[in-house]
């Protein structure tokens, strides 16, 4: 090939790169799925235990006993470096832990990702919540809980008493999320 067709390929792919930037810049995006759990006459439901039951790995090696947060109201955020909306919303989600400080309600993130990206996407954004690595049982875990797609962010909102009062499939809408940890409290 001479440098005239490379330079032409070159040219159509920016083309279609600068497209492709175009469509996701002005792409509405859906709304997220949201779905209410039956309450199970006060015992915590098998997802929850399941999710207490598991010791991850934190940022930094070490094994944790998800049990710790049992008893406590607790937003559990199943997310990945590689998933455009969990990276959007972290930020707010990351100050709205911090806002609360644990006061009200816990947050804890799950990542379906390895544990350098993850720590290094930490590092860079400082997240005021645990996280902690999920890898590919995170997925499963997450299935648990009603993601059967596996589709990301997800996260999970489980009452003190271990009931999931809800569930959100993709992008938080803050306001809402806020108006269900009021209830949550309330």
């Amino acid at each position: 090939m001479n440098k005239k067709h490379m330079a032409a390929y070159a040219a159509v792919a920016a083309m279609f790169g600068v497209m492709g930037a175009l469509v996701a810049i002005n792409k509405k995006e859906p709304s997220p799925q949201t779905t209410a759990y039956a309450p199970t006459g006060g015992k915590p439901h098998t997802a929850v235990g399941q999710l207490f039951a598991q010791s991850l790995n934190d940022l930094e090696g070490k094994p944790q006993a998800l049990s710790q947060w049992q008893g406590k109201p607790l937003l559990v955020n199943f997310w990945a470096t590689w998933c455009a909306p969990c990276v959007q919303e972290m930020p707010e989600l990351s100050a709205l832990a911090g806002e609360d400080g644990g006061k009200r309600f816990n947050v804890i993130g799950i990542g379906i990702d390895s544990p350098s990206a993850m720590a290094e996407f930490a590092t860079k954004l400082k997240i005021a919540y645990p996280l902690y690595v999920g890898g590919m049982g995170g997925t499963e875990l997450s299935r648990g809980f009603g993601n059967t797609a596996g589709g990301l962010p997800y996260t999970v909102l489980i009452g003190a008493d271990g009931q999931v009062r809800k569930t959100y499939l993709g992008k938080l809408k803050f306001d809402e999320l806020r108006a269900d940890l009021a209830k949550l409290n309330g």
